[in-house]
């Protein structure tokens, strides 16, 4: 799939990385975005920090030793790679994972629940992505699980995702209150929605985007100045946007431009 995935703040320095994904079958598209994988080797090398802004979707995540589902992390998200490592991620679509769960999406919101208690010793199987040859195999080795195991889509969480998608795609939108009335609802329904469905409130998903957006322009490499940067992303003035960009990446536009320069 293509192109590279938003969100990721920097690559590794050293050592080997490598980010694949693979789209969802047709029968699956309206519960999983796509499948993805990482494999990294910083054997002989220092651990390395790797950090994203992640978008509003619950990620189920096969490691070694270890599957569990990721709610939606509302910060910058941060870990340290180490070692001789590899992980497969299936990402549902927003709104998908909430009959699965079975509770608001928004109670594991920057917290992980076991595959085992979404799919009792069933989920064991799922090891086996970490052995298959290719993400194609293993994409088709975990959408077989989730075929016989997803609850099917209801139109609640297929208007949750429409939502969503609405927000990634319209950076002129700019409030809850404009998304609401795009889809003839009040804030406060929008925000039941959001609650249940996605794991995080609409204005937390239009300011995520919008940081997606700044922080797409300033990897792009070209100039960009801050004051029209944060009037095209609908903020009162050029302060609000740096201290939102520096809250979320840890550093300045101007900073994180200067990184992007040195590499």
């Amino acid at each position: 799939m293509s192109p590279e995935p938003r969100g990721v703040l920097h690559r590794l320095a050293v050592g080997e990385f490598a980010h694949g994904r693979f789209e969802a079958p047709d029968d699956l598209a309206d519960r999983i975005e796509h499948f993805w994988s990482v494999r990294w080797n910083l054997e002989g090398q220092p651990p390395q920090v790797q950090e994203t802004l992640p978008h509003p979707n619950v990620h189920l995540v096969v490691e070694p030793g270890t599957i569990a589902a990721w709610g939606v992390h509302t910060g910058r998200w941060t870990r340290v790679l180490e070692g001789r490592s590899s992980a497969f991620g299936i990402k549902f679509r927003p709104g998908a994972f909430r009959a699965l769960l079975g509770r608001a999406v928004s109670t594991i919101a920057d917290g992980t629940i076991r595959a085992t208690e979404l799919f009792g010793a069933d989920a064991a199987a799922l090891d086996a992505v970490l052995a298959c040859d290719g993400d194609a195999a293993a994409a088709a080795l975990a959408s077989d699980f989730l075929r016989a195991r997803l609850p099917p889509a209801d139109a609640t969480a297929l208007l949750a995702g429409r939502i969503v998608d609405s927000v990634a795609d319209d950076l002129e939108l700019h409030s809850a209150d404009a998304l609401a009335r795009r889809f003839d609802m009040s804030l406060r329904a929008l925000q039941r929605l959001f609650n249940e469905h996605v794991g995080v409130g609409p204005k937390w998903v239009i300011n995520r985007y919008r940081m997606h957006e700044a922080v797409a322009r300033v990897q792009a490499g070209q100039p960009v100045s801050w004051a029209a940067l944060a009037q095209d992303l609908g903020y009162f003035d050029q302060a609000h946007f740096i201290a939102d960009f520096r809250k979320l990446v840890g550093r300045t536009p101007g900073e994180y431009a200067q990184a992007m320069r040195r590499g």
